[in-house]
């Protein structure tokens, strides 16, 4: 019994996940006040739903959102297939005066949702993988802060 338990994990395909980036850092050509306005009103277009803001302390966080795995977020492979599915994603905006610029930082944290191995099988909602950031979600963030300040 123990011989085929152990053939049988040692066949196993391991979960290989993602490297996780670095926090989003970018710098926005504007003043404190109107970086803000700005950085609020993109994330209302994003309709996310907001779990804390902050203006004193520079701080807006997200709730959980559900998005498909590969948008904003990679959670990694088993074997050769990589998971799909859905994940759940928060974001942390840090924003920080610095003259006549703001600084602003984009953390993230990502988790498989419900997922399965490839495009084949039914969504599972367990193992939970962590999951990092594309980069897609901050990138697109920053750049509507930065139209919205130019006018």
């Amino acid at each position: 019994m123990m011989a085929v338990t152990l053939s049988l994990v040692g066949c196993a395909r391991p979960h290989v996940s993602p490297l996780a980036p670095p926090p989003y850092r970018a710098e926005i050509g504007a003043g404190y006040d109107v970086t803000w306005a700005a950085l609020v009103r993109a994330m209302a277009k994003q309709n996310l739903p907001l779990r804390a803001i902050a203006r004193d302390s520079g701080v807006i966080a997200t709730d959980d959102v559900v998005t498909p795995i590969g948008v904003y977020c990679d959670c990694g492979r088993i074997g050769d297939d990589p998971l799909e599915g859905e994940a759940l994603v928060t974001f942390t905006v840090f924003a920080e005066p610095d003259g006549a610029v703001t600084n602003l930082q984009i953390n993230s944290s990502m988790r498989t949702q419900a997922h399965r191995k490839g495009s084949s099988g039914t969504l599972k909602a367990k193992p939970v993988y962590a999951c990092a950031s594309t980069g897609r979600f901050e990138a697109n963030l920053v750049d509507a802060i930065r139209e919205a300040v130019k006018h």
